[in-house]
């Protein structure tokens, strides 16, 4: 067995993120070769038979050395070929629209077309075309121009609370959990709740964001391929009304799932740019929420996935980096579902920090207490699955123990929040015992924590959070917080119905990530 077989066989593949290395010297193949299992094994650390025939010149350009095949035009594989069979080895899958892309840092051929053939005497045949010269890697050095501001500077400093909708009506499956019913739920609260009329129109902000974010914005996170792929795949939307994007969900899209992601995305830099602008000019600026959707923060940067299209928070702290120049971004993600995406995409960066608290076992399945990071990035991801049944007590002192040592130690510039409201008690996707007390007093703490970190700069961005009331009467506890009203948190949840929490397993995990963390 090779030496990458050797480790893949003694500790896994990392929870699934990352691929072993590709051999370091080059590998040239004939024109019209067919190679067998062991020839895979040797160059691609892969042990199924497989037979396939390479026609064209592609180059594989690996973290470590390069890998190259050439022969005649045309390039012939067999069915799923790059999927099932380089994937183990190279993190390489078959992105919606076909691109073959390729997970954290490795490249991928740039193909404009295929062709493949296999069964008896090739009885069974497919061709294809890629996207001619797709960069398949996040930008680096892109798009750092600022956007104009909505509203007069004067005018955010005033305020407590800066907010902006995106509730992609176009976006929406009747039946799913992740629907057109759940902003709109948040909206008609927060107007009952008089927190979105006249009376608090100077503490109480709404942007009106008509501006979708720009190709170069979300590239910075996600592959240009992923971005343009699923803008192409719209007009198949639009032919079949509602199309797969990833089984995972399941998560869907519509002719208009494009824009309204792109909306999303969007709306959350529009926050973040007045609250920055606001964090100028005073040192209480107000706290930014985007209430938008589809979420983001399992959307990796090759595909979407879990509900996800587009990571928001993601491409905010980018953002953030680069146009306003805050380098170092602490990101928590009270999800009850750990974020995969935001984990993986700065998993190896040593200036975001992620946080995630989430229910263990859950869905994605990542997010185990020993991922911490890679390379310049190892420390600065925390992972803390909290068993079934945790709820007030757990969070309180996960955030006094963990969340704030890790932020204090960090020293960060900026605070983002992946706001997901499923952990509460009334949402039937998971098994947490959260209440809307909990949202008030997290929100509240998160406020003071960046008033105490990072000159007030905080902004939260909507995630999960499916029943509807649950929902929408937490993210209205939110905004009590942030304006700094009493909570009313006693009069909408029901203690009778809530079970003695886990507390000996909660402070195991506590007790455990506060070690691995030197905390």
């Amino acid at each position: 067995m090779t030496e990458v077989g050797r480790k893949r066989e003694g500790r896994g593949w990392k929870h699934g993120r990352t691929p072993p290395r590709p051999p370091t010297g080059p590998l040239s193949l004939s024109p019209r070769l067919w190679f067998s299992s062991k020839h895979l094994e040797d160059h691609f650390q892969y042990f199924e038979p497989l037979s396939c025939e390479i026609k064209t010149s592609f180059t594989m350009v690996a973290a470590r050395g390069v890998m190259k095949a050439s022969a005649s035009p045309g390039l012939g594989l067999g069915p799923g070929f790059l999927r099932q069979r380089l994937a183990p080895s190279f993190g390489i899958h078959e992105n919606i629209a076909g691109t073959p892309t390729c997970q954290r840092g490795y490249s991928v051929p740039k193909l404009s077309s295929f062709s493949a053939k296999w069964g008896d005497n090739n009885s069974h045949s497919k061709s294809g075309s890629f996207f001619d010269g797709a960069n398949l890697s996040p930008l680096s050095g892109q798009s750092r121009s600022k956007r104009e501001l909505l509203l007069p500077v004067p005018t955010l400093v005033d305020s407590k609370v800066i907010f902006s909708a995106a509730p992609a009506y176009g976006h929406n499956k009747e039946g799913h959990p992740e629907c057109k019913a759940r902003v709109s739920a948040i909206m008609k609260a927060l107007d009952q709740a008089g927190l979105a009329d006249e009376r608090r129109a100077k503490e109480i902000l709404q942007l009106d964001v008509k501006n979708m974010a720009s190709i170069e914005e979300v590239a910075t996170v996600h592959n240009m391929s992923y971005v343009k792929g699923l803008r192409e795949i719209m007009d198949k939307a639009r032919e079949e009304k509602l199309i797969l994007l990833d089984p995972t969900g399941p998560t869907y899209a519509t002719e208009n799932t494009y824009r309204e992601a792109m909306m999303g995305a969007g709306a959350s830099l529009a926050v973040l740019d007045h609250v920055v602008a606001a964090s100028r000019e005073t040192s209480s600026p107000p706290v930014g929420f985007a209430l938008v959707r589809p979420p983001g923060h399992h959307a990796v940067a090759t595909r979407p996935m879990g509900f996800c299209v587009f990571g928001n928070v993601a491409v905010a702290a980018r953002h953030a980096q680069r146009v306003h120049g805050l380098q170092r971004v602490f990101i928590i993600d009270f999800d009850v579902h750990h974020g995969n995406g935001t984990n993986d995409i700065f998993y190896e960066d040593p200036n975001v920090y992620y946080l995630s608290t989430h229910q263990v076992g859950g869905f994605p399945g990542t997010g185990k207490i020993d991922e911490v990071g890679e390379g310049k990035g190892e420390g600065t991801t925390l992972n803390l699955p909290l068993p079934g049944g945790s709820g007030d007590e757990a969070m309180s002192a996960v955030f006094d123990e963990v969340i704030v040592p890790a932020a204090q130690r960090f020293k960060p510039d900026i605070i983002l929040v992946s706001a997901g409201y499923d952990a509460h008690y009334l949402d039937e996707l998971a098994g947490l015992q959260f209440t809307t007390g909990t949202y008030f007093r997290l929100a509240s703490h998160i406020k003071q924590l960046a008033g105490d970190l990072c000159a007030g700069r905080c902004c939260f961005f909507l995630e999960g959070g499916y029943d509807l009331k649950a929902l929408s009467n937490s993210v209205v506890e939110s905004f009590r917080a942030f304006v700094g009203d009493k909570s009313m948190a006693h009069r909408l949840d029901n203690p009778a119905v809530l079970y003695d929490e886990p507390s000996i397993l909660v402070r195991q995990v506590i007790d455990e990530v506060r070690s691995i963390h030197s905390l």
